[in-house]
């Protein structure tokens, strides 16, 4: 088990807690990350790009010319892809599926490799709690405020907030604020983890990742 330093809602260290070596100790490899930030990449990607077969553009019915005596190529239609304003060989279509796939234990330990790093490059904040009274943006930022002083000067550059449970205030205060995400601790995923520069932990995320990721 190795240690981290926990803080509470004024950026005050309040004590130490375990961390499991099987989260948070991973030797990060860099082709496995990859994989998975390209897997879930290529299931969001949209394609745009379509050209049409001769077969679906307009016109084209009727034979150009006879067939015979005219000195001229043969041709049967003028929607060929060899004639302007017909149709397009080999040319990019919109049902092209570009989806990658990786097993989900590839998948499960690129999340935890991201957390590792993270965590080795002192890019984990773990909180003793954080809750709110009420929905209030206000409040959020003056938390986030307190650890930019204290602790690191650009905290604020971009932060994902990993919630134990869903918790709507936090949700609605953290929705206002530019650089500040959230997501479920069931939900994590490689492109979210990196995406942001810090990540804050409260210390039940920390045991709901271990409970939902080390079965």
């Amino acid at each position: 088990m190795i240690k981290g330093e926990i803080y509470n809602q004024q950026a005050k260290k309040v004590g130490e807690m375990e961390l499991p070596e099987a989260i948070f100790g991973l030797k990060v490899k860099s082709e496995v990350v990859s994989q998975a930030v390209q897997a879930q990449l290529s299931v969001s990607r949209v394609n745009r790009a379509h050209t049409k077969t001769r077969g679906e553009v307009r016109g084209g019915g009727k034979k150009p010319w006879r067939q015979k005596g005219t000195g001229r190529a043969r041709h049967g239609s003028t929607r060929s892809p060899i004639w302007i304003g017909g149709g397009v060989t080999f040319g990019p279509r919109n049902d092209k599926n570009f989806a990658k796939k990786i097993n989900k234990k590839m998948k499960r330990q690129a999340i935890l490799m991201a957390l590792s790093g993270k965590f080795k490059d002192n890019e984990i904040v773990l909180m003793d709690d954080l809750k709110l009274e009420k929905i209030k943006t206000k409040d959020l930022a003056q938390i986030i405020s307190n650890f930019k002083k204290e602790l690191k000067k650009d905290f604020d550059r971009s932060i994902l907030l990993i919630l134990p449970r869903s918790d709507e205030k936090v949700i609605l205060s953290a929705r206002n604020l530019k650089n500040v995400g959230t997501i479920g601790a069931g939900s994590l995923n490689v492109v979210d983890l990196l995406s942001k520069k810090y990540l804050v932990l409260p210390r039940e995320s920390v045991s709901a990742i271990e409970k939902i990721y080390l079965k």
